[in-house]
């Protein structure tokens, strides 16, 4: 596609610089506005490659900058109520967000994976065992590479796998993928969303545009994507944790079963699975069911299964100190997300949690602790208002660490062997780190200071 104006590429991240090269290989004319004025424009240009045509802009968008422009894609981090988005919105330009520009210049099949917990184990695992099928293979989007830097890459024969997150959707139009999933929704990002009923709607949005040439994977024992399945035009392939299904995917008896057509296939015992929790073996049924819709031979999903690792920051065995299990769970920015790192223990667990407050509850992650926690160490802004809720519900045994540093030193004083020390925040990591990344990098690089 040729654009006959400048395109304006918001946000000097990852997704913007993404963006801007894609467009200025294609020859777009590009104007990268970033609202930080502390930035260097030498800097951000040393990342780009395809510099001509490229314009910088800090701090600002004039109305002749606007004017000028044909659309604007957004990075994911910036929010629809930024003021310069709403004014660009006034005057009728359309907004995109860095996967619509991939998506239209992207070659080959796409399975797009969304939801509130697990997209980033169900799309690396998924990733792996396509890739195994097929090389021409691209794994993008929120599991931190952007499909706009790998757009161009691909090709008729290729399939991309992309985790989806809700800030990516919210401004997508003609995405339409081949294969679509929607994990579970839960409460999360309503700082960003402002209701639950927008929430669910933007994480619906995967699914809109598909016919019925195209597959959406959802879950079953999820209420909400249950009756979703029943509106959509695209063919829908159910899995479920807690029942068999006439088609799709179930666990029964600790294995995984798949019905297609009416014929039983026993993929794989969970119990050969290196991935621990029952919303894993979700995650590894969603991922079967997509790379069935790829047309993946059971063999190949089999394989792949049995030797999958887990993601870092989900659940991620540390090491074993003095008989005691370390645990990083920092990717467990959300209640429900950190349900699933509570149930995966086995073991007492001393559990640190607290962070960024995205205006969460936490009544129903504290109810899971169901006598298994034994003390937790609060960090972050969110202390108080986790502290009051475990109060309410009869946990007593909270204290406060003001770093990592001290709540792990406390945490290893408190543990006895046989227990095991979680970092499952039920919060995001703002405030005291920029992502859940730096903050499970940290924990590690203390749990093996010890």
């Amino acid at each position: 596609m040729e654009f006959t104006k400048s395109v304006i590429v918001a946000g000097a991240g990852k997704s913007g610089i993404g963006a801007a090269e894609l467009l200025l290989k294609t020859g777009a004319d590009v104007i990268l506005y970033d609202s930080n004025v502390n930035q260097s424009p030498d800097t951000i240009r040393e990342k780009i490659s395809g510099k001509p045509g490229l314009k910088i802009v800090l701090g600002g968008l004039t109305d002749e900058i606007m004017e000028s422009a044909e659309v604007c894609v957004i990075s994911p981090g910036i929010s629809m109520d930024a003021e310069f988005v709403k004014k660009m919105q006034s005057r009728g330009l359309p907004i995109w967000s860095e996967i619509e520009l991939a998506y239209r210049f992207a070659k080959g099949k796409l399975a797009a994976i969304t939801g509130t917990n697990g997209k980033t184990t169900t799309t690396a695992l998924t990733g792996e065992i396509v890739r195994a099928w097929n090389e021409n293979t691209f794994v993008v989007g929120n599991i931190g590479v952007a499909y706009t830097s790998q757009a161009l890459k691909t090709a008729d024969d290729s399939v991309t796998v992309a985790e989806v997150s809700s800030f990516q959707l919210e401004t997508i139009r003609r995405l339409k993928p081949d294969v679509s999933a929607i994990l579970n929704i839960t409460p999360d990002h309503l700082n960003r969303h402002k209701t639950m009923e927008e929430y669910i709607r933007v994480k619906e949005s995967i699914a809109v545009n598909q016919s019925e040439n195209d597959t959406c994977v959802l879950n079953y024992e999820d209420e909400i994507l249950r009756e979703f399945g029943g509106a959509l035009k695209a063919r829908v392939r159910y899995f479920s944790s807690a029942r068999e299904l006439k088609e799709g995917a179930f666990l029964r008896d600790g294995e995984i079963i798949c019905r297609e057509d009416g014929e039983e296939i026993r993929v794989c015992p969970v119990s050969e699975l290196r991935i621990i929790g029952r919303h894993n073996y979700e995650n590894a049924m969603a991922a079967v069911l997509i790379a069935r819709a790829l047309s993946v031979p059971f063999e190949i999903i089999a394989a792949v299964l049995k030797q999958f690792a887990p993601v870092e920051h989900r659940i991620e065995f540390v090491t074993e100190r003095d008989g005691v299990r370390y645990y990083n769970d920092s990717k467990g920015t959300n209640p429900d997300a950190a349900i699933q790192g509570i149930k995966a223990m086995t073991r007492p667990t001393v559990l640190i949690a607290g962070g960024y407050d995205k205006q969460s509850e936490y009544d129903e992650w504290i109810l899971s602790f169901n006598g298994n926690v034994k003390q937790m160490i609060l960090l972050g802004q969110t202390a108080d208002k986790i502290e009051a809720a475990a109060a309410r519900l009869g946990f007593v045994n909270c204290v406060r660490a003001s770093s990592m540093e001290e709540a792990v030193a406390m945490a290893s004083r408190a543990a006895v062997p046989g227990d095991a020390v979680l970092l499952s925040p039920a919060c995001a990591s703002w405030g005291m780190f920029p992502n859940y990344e730096e903050r499970g990098r940290i924990f590690k690089e203390c749990v093996k200071a010890l």
